[in-house]
């Protein structure tokens, strides 16, 4: 057996969805561990785009169990929605495919109103860029310990308490605070009993449901969201989401042991891309930036918004890779690079006449860091149609060789194009 762990090595979008898909096939467990709909994956299988914001991408398989681990924080309205669409689409969720951890936490109607009513109240400037979805307003009542998970769900008593406790609190905040309209205990009430009559044979203990299939000898696959400048703790902060996104908290996420994880799989971007507020060193606001932008499609999966694009930061990848402990990276849109005449690779930088070699924790310096690129000859060959290392123009093979060298980590997976078909795997983590 073997257990891998995916994770973004950037700031979200760099592809996961897609890699994810990939190793599903040599998987028999597959595990969402963090976040919630802020996040999405899109695929694409024969001609056909899904996109996932909070149900595994592995329920495309029909002999795959999914997961969605404790870690998660789930608005179960969309959760429902998303399970309706895909079987709209011929793809029906049972509980036979889905087990949700009875300890996730649940965003509420109070979540989603607290989310916007913080983020209008910042001034120009220090705006998060959040997507409004209550992810922030939930992770926080979590930690406070006022959250209420999934499983209070089944339990009408114990999740009216809870919901009236809660509703107290927020109705203050939310009419002294932010001049909004007060909640009502019994709407929410009666919205989130529908809810759990449709949930709650879906529900389960996903911790020993994870560890039985360990002692069986089943492949696991844990997969991630955002990416890792983007993790609470050691991301470009406050310009973070609000959950740990790095690979330590596969196992925090979903209650399995780390001494149980053989490999973790950094997503990289061939280039650099984030969406909405913060720094990003290499960001290019030229001609390049635009066609990388348009060429490489980049849009949110989620919100639809316009991500900037950059030249790849070699510095965020090497931190990455010693964040993650990655053990393989997954390098992605190659192809987008294909007819820029000259690539560059940021490979330090500088801010106040010093030489940094890792992101600083100083917001005022992040507004001085200059990038220090080193410079790489393109290729103007399109390379879609590539299906082994081999069929590479030389140019490219350099560079996806000087990534490796410079992040002291190889290129177990290549991907030349949006389709699954248009992925080269070069070493496969669930047989290396």
């Amino acid at each position: 057996m073997a257990n891998v762990v995916i994770v973004g090595t950037q700031w979200g979008d760099e592809g996961k969805g897609k890699i994810v898909d990939l190793l599903t096939e040599h998987a028999d467990f597959v595990v969402r561990f963090q976040g919630g709909n802020n996040a999405g994956h899109t695929l694409v299988v024969d001609g056909k785009q899904f996109i996932f914001h909070l149900i595994p991408s592995g329920i495309l398989y029909e002999n795959k169990s999914c997961f969605i681990g404790n870690g998660v924080v789930i608005d179960p309205a969309v959760l429902l929605k998303e399970m309706a669409e895909l079987a709209d689409q011929g793809l029906p969720v049972t509980p036979a495919r889905l087990m949700i951890s009875e300890r996730a936490h649940l965003i509420m109607p109070y979540h989603k109103l607290l989310d916007a009513g913080s983020e209008a109240s910042l001034a120009t400037g220090k705006k998060i860029g959040t997507t409004g979805r209550g992810i922030g307003p939930c992770y926080g009542d979590k930690i406070l310990r006022r959250g209420i998970k999934l499983g209070d769900l089944l339990d009408p008593e114990l999740f009216r308490e809870r919901l009236q406790e809660n509703v107290t609190e927020k109705n203050f905040q939310l009419t002294q605070k932010f001049g909004m309209e007060a909640v009502s205990v019994e709407a929410i009430f009666a919205e989130f009993q529908r809810y759990a009559e449709q949930l709650a044979p879906f529900i389960g203990n996903v911790s020993t449901a994870l560890d039985q299939g360990r002692r069986q000898g089943k492949h696991i696959l844990f997969e991630g969201a955002q990416g890792t400048q983007l993790d609470i703790d050691h991301g470009t902060y406050p310009f973070v989401t609000s959950s740990n996104t790095i690979a330590g908290n596969a196992c925090t996420g979903s209650g399995f042991g780390p001494a149980h994880i053989d490999a973790v799989i950094g997503i990289l971007k061939a280039y650099t891309t984030r969406v909405g507020e913060g720094p990003f060193p290499t960001e290019l606001h030229d001609q390049v930036g635009d066609e990388l932008q348009k060429k490489g499609g980049e849009f949110g999966a989620t919100t639809g918004r316009k991500r900037r694009c950059g030249w790849l930061d070699g510095v965020i990848a090497r931190e990455a890779v010693r964040l993650n402990g990655v053990t393989g990276l997954a390098l992605t849109k190659l192809d987008v690079l294909s007819g820029q005449p000259r690539l560059k690779m940021a490979t330090s930088y500088q801010a106040g006449g010093r030489s940094l070699e890792a992101l600083p924790n100083n917001l005022k310096v992040y507004a001085e860091l200059q990038p220090i690129y080193e410079e790489l000859a393109g290729w103007n060959e399109e390379i879609r149609a590539a299906r082994h290392l081999d069929d590479l123009p030389a140019k490219a093979k350099e560079y996806v060789k000087r990534i490796e060298e410079f992040t002291e980590t190889p290129v177990d997976i290549l991907s030349v194009g949006p389709g699954r078909e248009e992925t080269l795997l070069l070493r496969n983590p669930f047989k290396n």
